[in-house]
């Protein structure tokens, strides 16, 4: 059984959603460019000081209402597959389905990000933030908590989300150079970019659960 959250951690969260809350509604009304981590704090209830506590940008608090909780949404989903199910397919279908929905808010923060490079950088960032509660998703899957294994996973999977993400995000009239500053424009499918970039990983998910195929 999951222990339930004590008031602290309560308090914590529900800190971050007021933060990030704000930091989006602020964003949509004003833009991006316009909000302070003054103006944030000011309007979530909280100083400037315990903004910093939870977000090192204003770009950062903007993302996460894209991102919140998503990586444990990953790993939840995971874990949720039946024992018989490939592992590979699990994970994939669990990073293309928490990816590819954004949230009804999320979809506010998501056109920001389309047209924002430094936003763009945070959402790229944030996709490390999907290995430590997936390296335990993996490792409870392999029933092997100890071995290094499920870590070199869930990284390869961080590191194919952000690869298929910028290959989504591009800069406009550069699609060679993710990183290049300007207008960004999202190309093709989010989900077939996410199948395609997990796709080479998927004999190593095989090896790892013994299975000589699919």
């Amino acid at each position: 059984m999951t222990t339930p959250p004590g008031l602290r951690e309560r308090k914590k969260q529900a800190t971050r959603e007021a933060l990030r809350e704000a930091a989006l509604r602020l964003a949509i009304e004003h833009g991006p460019d316009r909000v302070r981590v003054e103006d944030i704090s000011e309007a979530a209830g909280v100083s400037p000081r315990t903004y910093n506590n939870y977000f090192a940008s204003r770009e950062q608090a903007i993302v996460s209402a894209v991102t919140a909780d998503r990586e444990a949404r990953v790993a939840a989903a995971v874990t949720a597959r039946p024992a018989d199910v490939r592992l590979a397919d699990a994970v994939t279908d669990a990073v293309v389905e928490q990816y590819t929905d954004p949230g009804a808010r999320g979809r506010e923060a998501l056109l920001l990000v389309t047209t924002r490079p430094a936003l763009r950088d945070a959402f790229l960032d944030a996709t490390a933030g999907v290995e430590p509660p997936l390296t335990a998703a993996i490792a409870a899957r392999l029933d092997d908590a100890s071995a290094p294994t499920a870590r070199v996973l869930a990284a390869s999977t961080a590191a194919a989300i952000r690869i298929a993400l910028e290959g989504w995000l591009r800069p406009a009239g550069d699609a060679a150079s993710p990183g290049a500053g300007g207008l960004v424009v999202a190309a093709g499918s989010p989900a077939g970019l996410l199948r395609a970039a997990l796709a080479p990983l998927a004999p190593a998910f095989d090896a790892a659960e013994g299975r000589l195929g699919p």
